[in-house]
């Protein structure tokens, strides 16, 4: 349960701070950092690779609301000349979505996704058929928890703010999905 504080307890005290905090956080998938990459060869045995791994447990996992693997970029990808969305293109683009957000929730007293109780959920976290499809036949083949399933959601309403949309689409929640995929692929073996 969140309760948004810290407790910190001393012979002659105890206090409380408010606390809410953002965990980012990196790891390699094995001890030599190869275990899966294209174009590298792993050296560590499969044992050494699970007891690597298992420094995370599911559960904890499971409480992330994004994991994804970042895999190793080429120098062509470096090179390119493409276009790209500048840093500030992106802030302003991260903050409307953060005054959408906090203008849905303001009578509730939360300011992001994040802080979407299951009630709230149902309510702001609508699917339409298909989306309710994709998401139960994710269920269904990567089985996902309960606690996924919200986490999804909301991760889904964020990703609709970001766009724009005042409704979640098939778009947002398969992109949410997506960002779910260490749940099975190293934790579920």
């Amino acid at each position: 349960m969140k309760i948004g504080k810290v407790n910190i307890s001393r012979v002659n005290a105890s206090i409380s701070y408010p606390c809410n905090f953002m965990l980012v956080a990196s790891m390699n998938p094995c001890p030599c950092g190869y275990y899966g990459a294209k174009d590298k060869n792993c050296t560590c045995s499969k044992t050494q690779i699970s007891k690597y791994i298992s420094k995370i447990s599911g559960p904890l996992l499971d409480r992330i609301d994004i994991h994804i693997e970042v895999e190793a970029v080429d120098y062509q990808s470096l090179n390119d000349q493409e276009e790209q969305e500048t840093s500030e293109e992106i802030r302003k683009r991260v903050n409307r979505a953060r005054t959408i957000a906090y203008e849905r929730y303001q009578e509730y007293g939360i300011y992001s996704n994040s802080e979407l109780t299951p009630k709230l959920i149902n309510k702001y976290c609508k699917l339409d058929s298909q989306g309710k499809a994709v998401l139960e036949n994710a269920f269904k083949k990567l089985g996902f928890s309960a606690r996924a399933y919200g986490r999804i959601l909301k991760v889904s309403r964020t990703i609709a703010d970001l766009d724009g949309k005042e409704n979640i689409e098939l778009k947002h929640i398969t992109e949410a999905i997506k960002y779910r995929d260490l749940d099975r692929k190293y934790w579920g073996n």
